[in-house]
């Protein structure tokens, strides 16, 4: 394996973060930003690859064109109208999304166009009914402090959110409209150098600029990190859909060894003077095989092309950088197209292939030892699309060393999604006017910078009495607003509160448990019922663990379901005095001590019914008394 460093490389890094904005309607309709369940509407699409305004196609509208999907909308009137549908032309804009997009610019001290013009960006992969993205750079420059460096801003936008993928069946796509419309802001760094250790703080500190103008969505899907990547003399790629800060690392880390070890794939390819495949279709000297690969494509009626690389003997199963192979890069753009991937002749035989299938192939087709061949199997339709697909793939590596993808995050790796974009991918908006920013709107902007990160987290703990973790976890979370709701309505702790929803609640999502089974309105009436002593402190965790299980759908129902009752001080004593006396001989052992191991029987008994406190202040007693007797 090759070894390599970083800082050699000249790695460069941008970051792309997409927010969506905490406001009552879409950015052109007046439809809820809610998501559905149910759905009344539905419609179908083929969309076409359109020219640019010089008249060239963009080469990822090409390749997704090439796939030929269909295209199934799903929404209800709740979220989606004739907008969404693409049926009407869009309303004007909503306000209160360009206010919160101009406050954001100001508080990255990016400049503020007097005049923003909206404009199409080119979206064929179904996620738009349109077949684009309305899109509206509204500044340019500026900068953050992560520390002592200084992270410059690109370019700040406001637009409009995409469709959400239900599925894929085959050449059918499916989408949801409630999310297309949603308002949202994208955010572009300028490239930067750093350690890989400090990418997540830079990426969490732009993260909280956001959410300290409590102006911005929370939660799952609100927020996307998208990351370009580059190693010098290559092209930037796109990473797209980081959905955890902690991977950001992991995947640039990847990124840059996929990159550099396509870099050294590239060199080989022309040292051995890569010369242009040929296509042959040998479905017919391959269906007798007895490889279940090979038989079910054959049943399938797809028809099996072989690509034969002349002088390429050993170049698909190269492996300068572990993981990094060319055939497993030509399978990912295989797979883009719904099917299963390659095989090629550094890795047979296998499968079911053995080795005098290999042999007669080679002598029918008169393949040298020294050449290399791919197979693929495809529906007779797309065979030429995807054959050419691999070529141009192939030649792009030679050629450019790395090709420009746009590449999706998977659990610290990449995989490829479609080719990047280029400029023909974007034209004027031709139903919306240039929508102009005031001198006033402008002040306003600036005076509702909001307060620092640092600042935030002292108002906090001067406000509620927290310690600082705390107040950076309730910052940092989709619970502030409903944290201070509660603080401000029941006479509870607020560490308690902070706790049980920063702590309890992950905790319960890291079990598997869907946090969007709990409503807002059952956390708040579960503080209450907490106020009013209807439950313990000790059942909270248990009444939100039956709800987000799907079994209840209210406190009330979840506190029936799990028998949650309060029970008086006598009752709880005559239990506990009940485990004291079936557990004597650890008491006798343990004395005191004893009380650790007893607690938790007799928590499990009681299951959330008494306090804590109450609970090991008896049970100290009757170990005591025992002690005595």
């Amino acid at each position: 394996m090759t070894q390599f460093s970083f800082d050699d490389l000249g790695v460069k890094i941008g970051l792309e973060i997409h927010q969506q904005l905490a406001t009552d309607r879409k950015l052109f309709c007046s439809c809820k930003p809610t998501e559905s369940s149910k759905y009344t509407i539905e419609l179908q699409r083929k969309l076409r690859a359109p020219k640019s305004e010089l008249g060239e196609y963009d080469p990822a509208v090409l390749f997704e064109k090439s796939k030929s999907r269909t295209i199934i909308y799903y929404g209800n009137p709740q979220s989606s109208c004739l907008v969404e549908q693409d049926e009407e032309p869009p309303h004007e804009i909503d306000k209160h999304a360009k206010k919160i997009t101009l406050i954001i610019a100001a508080a990255l001290k990016s400049n503020i166009f007097a005049e923003i013009y909206p404009m199409r960006k080119t979206v064929v992969d179904g996620s738009n009914t349109s077949g684009f993205q309305r899109t509206m750079l509204v500044s340019h420059g500026g900068y953050y402090e992560v520390g002592t460096k200084k992270i410059y801003i690109q370019s700040v936008c406001l637009e409009e959110d995409a469709a959400r993928i239900l599925g894929d069946e085959g050449q059918v796509r499916k989408y949801s409209l409630d999310r297309l419309g949603i308002p949202l802001v994208e955010i572009a760094t300028e490239p930067f150098e750093v350690d890989l250790g400090e990418i997540k703080g830079i990426a969490l500190a732009l993260g909280r600029i956001l959410r300290s103008t409590k102006k911005v969505k929370r939660g799952i899907g609100t927020i996307r990190q998208d990351v370009n990547v580059s190693i010098r003399g290559g092209p930037v790629v796109e990473v797209k859909g980081v959905q955890q800060l902690d991977q950001l690392g992991k995947i640039v880390e990847y990124e840059v060894k996929r990159q550099y070890g396509l870099h050294q794939i590239s060199e080989e390819l022309r040292n051995r003077k890569l010369r242009k495949p040929e296509k042959i279709d040998v479905t017919d000297t391959v269906r007798s095989w007895n490889s279940d690969i090979i038989s079910k494509a054959v049943k399938k009626g797809h028809i099996i092309n072989m690509m034969t690389f002349a002088g390429m003997a050993g170049i698909f199963g190269r492996e300068d950088m572990p993981g990094i192979r060319l055939g497993r890069d030509l399978a990912e753009v295989i797979r883009t197209f719904g099917l299963g991937g390659i095989l090629h002749s550094d890795e047979l035989p296998a499968y079911g292939i053995v080795q005098k299938d290999l042999d007669l192939l080679r002598e029918r087709y008169s393949i040298d030892y020294n050449d290399a061949f791919l197979l693929l199997a495809s529906p007779r339709q797309t065979a030429s699309i995807i054959t050419e697909q691999i070529s141009s793939r192939i030649i792009d590596i030679c050629n450019n060393r790395v090709p420009r993808d746009t590449r999706l995050a998977t659990e610290g790796k990449t995989r490829f999604l479609r080719p990047r974009p280029g400029a023909a991918r974007m034209y004027p908006e031709t139903d919306i006017k240039p929508i102009t920013v005031s001198k006033k709107e402008l002040q306003d902007a600036i005076e509702n910078i909001p307060k620092t990160w640092d600042e935030s987290i002292t108002e906090m703990q001067a406000r509620f009495g927290i310690n600082t973790q705390l107040a950076e976890q309730i910052l940092d979370s989709r619970y502030i607003e409903l944290f201070e709701k509660i603080t401000g309505s029941v006479s509870v702790s607020p560490t308690f509160v902070a706790s049980v929803l920063c702590s309890s609640i992950t905790s319960l999502e890291r079990e598997g448990l869907d946090s969007k089974m709990l409503k807002d309105d059952e956390i708040v009436k579960t503080f209450g019922f907490l106020e009013e002593q209807k439950i313990v402190k000790e059942s909270i965790e248990i009444i939100f663990k039956d709800i987000m299980s799907a079994r209840s759908c209210t406190v009330e129902e979840a506190m029936k379901n799990t028998s949650i009752t309060t029970i008086g001080e006598q009752d709880l004593e005559r239990i506990i005095a009940g485990i004291v006396e079936k557990n004597a001989e650890i008491i006798m052992k343990q004395k005191e001590r004893a009380v650790r191991p007893l607690m938790g029987i007799v928590m499990r008994e009681l299951r959330g019914k008494a306090p804590g406190q109450t609970v090991s202040r008896i049970l100290l007693k009757k170990i005591k008394e025992m002690g005595h007797s």
